[in-house]
């Protein structure tokens, strides 16, 4: 298994080494002979905002593969998803023992996740950084 995710993707716009990439992330259905006939292949097309020195070697309409890894892409999910679960179960438990009210408890819970959210988005800098897309162009 490798480590590295590829996608095959198009310039859309260059602003200094700011590279917006338009992919198209499809499900695996899609390459399925018979798609046309089922309602389970998906498709959609997600701009990748891509982070280069070296934006000058690229030009909008260019061919281009866009790369990640793996552990990367598991960081993401955990920040996105299990660390906010992990504070809404803590939050509404503590919440039940103390108060015994549901409808508090599931309030102070919901509430508990908007700091969290607020010091991701304080900390997006630091993130860009940290989960960073790489490109190289393709040879038609």
């Amino acid at each position: 298994m490798t480590n590295i995710i590829e996608h095959r993707g198009t310039v859309e716009n260059i602003n200094g080494s700011h590279i917006q990439v338009r992919i198209v992330q499809t499900s695996a259905c899609s390459t399925c002979s018979i798609k046309g006939h089922c309602n389970a292949s998906e498709s959609k097309e997600k701009l990748i905002d891509v982070y280069d020195q070296n934006a000058t070697d690229f030009h909008i309409g260019q061919n281009v593969m866009v790369m990640g890894t793996t552990s990367m892409g598991m960081q993401a999910v955990i920040l996105a998803f299990g660390v906010p679960f992990i504070v809404l179960f803590i939050t509404l438990y503590t919440t039940m023992q103390i108060t015994d009210n549901e409808l508090i408890s599931a309030l102070v819970g919901l509430s508990s996740l908007i700091p969290y959210y607020i010091i991701l988005y304080i900390n997006k800098g630091r993130l860009r950084k940290k989960f960073s897309f790489d490109i190289k162009p393709i040879n038609n």
